[in-house]
């Protein structure tokens, strides 16, 4: 049996990696970031504060939220899983597999993005690919608790007549779309919703070649209709539908995912061999 701590654990990712972890092969120490409020004390998941003595003996850490104490890793030999969305440097540990289960040998591992596990789910669904361009339509979900909070106290605000604050989240989210910077031939738009991401592809055939769908990997369901972001907030499958083209040259591939179900808890189920 694993024995794993989360840290972080009063955050939503915290939250939601515990609830999925505890049903599983393994035991789960609830982790704060550092001394807890009141709050944090009476609410319904019991979080302790981290010590580094609570590390001793077990498996992996999970860091769901950096921790207060810069060196509570400082003796402890066991695996790290950093999957903080600002863990993008070499520090956090190479990017985690994108199959298999947790390598022999190495220790510490940081997440990937679900747009980039997404994208490399590609050529697994749909033969004959050669050029992509498309929309990624991004709740707010990535931004955990600060996201949902922001957008909620946005959304009253406005509904309420009044102009909202965007400091929480540095922009107007509240019923508004809005577009960022293309990078390649992918555009992000953000939408005025809390969970389930749509990537809305447009497909052409390599030369000498026609787009036909194959079967669909482990935690991919190809369904009749484009999946809308209601359908894949509460869905731990990546949602696929492929449109083509009568000569089959040309298609629109439509890809739902939520973040947090299909983009973090997941592929840590699978890299923890749970």
């Amino acid at each position: 049996m694993l024995k794993i701590a989360v840290i972080g654990a009063q955050t939503l990712l915290g939250r939601e990696l515990v609830a999925a972890l505890e049903p599983q092969d393994c035991s789960v120490l609830p982790l704060a970031t550092g001394p807890m409020t009141k709050q944090d004390e009476e609410g319904d998941l019991v979080v302790f504060a981290p010590e580094p003595a609570l590390l001793q003996g077990l498996d992996v850490v999970i860091l769901a939220d950096t921790p207060v104490a810069p060196d509570l890793f400082l003796d402890y030999p066991g695996r790290i899983l950093d999957l903080r969305p600002e863990a993008e440097s070499k520090e956090s540990g190479e990017p985690m597999p994108l199959s298999g289960e947790w390598p022999i040998g190495t220790l510490r591992f940081r997440g990937r993005s679900a747009l980039e596990q997404v994208l490399a789910q590609l050529p697994l669904l749909v033969d004959g690919i050669g050029d992509v361009s498309g929309t990624h339509l991004r709740s707010i979900a990535h931004l955990g608790d600060l996201g949902l909070g922001g957008l909620m106290e946005q959304t009253a605000a406005v509904i309420r007549g009044e102009e909202p604050d965007t400091h929480t989240l540095g922009y107007r989210a509240a019923f508004e779309l809005v577009p960022q910077t293309p990078r390649g031939n992918l555009v992000e738009v953000r939408t005025p919703t809390f969970h389930g991401d749509l990537l809305v592809l447009n497909l052409r055939a390599a030369e000498g070649k026609r787009l036909a769908m194959k079967p669909p990997p482990e935690g991919v369901a190809w369904v009749e209709q484009p999946p809308t972001s209601r359908d894949v907030a509460v869905s731990i499958n990546l949602l696929a539908h492929l449109s083509l083209s009568a000569d089959a040259n040309q298609g629109m591939l439509t890809l739902g995912f939520d973040p947090i179900l299909w983009g973090i808890l997941r592929p840590t189920l699978r890299l923890l061999g749970l």
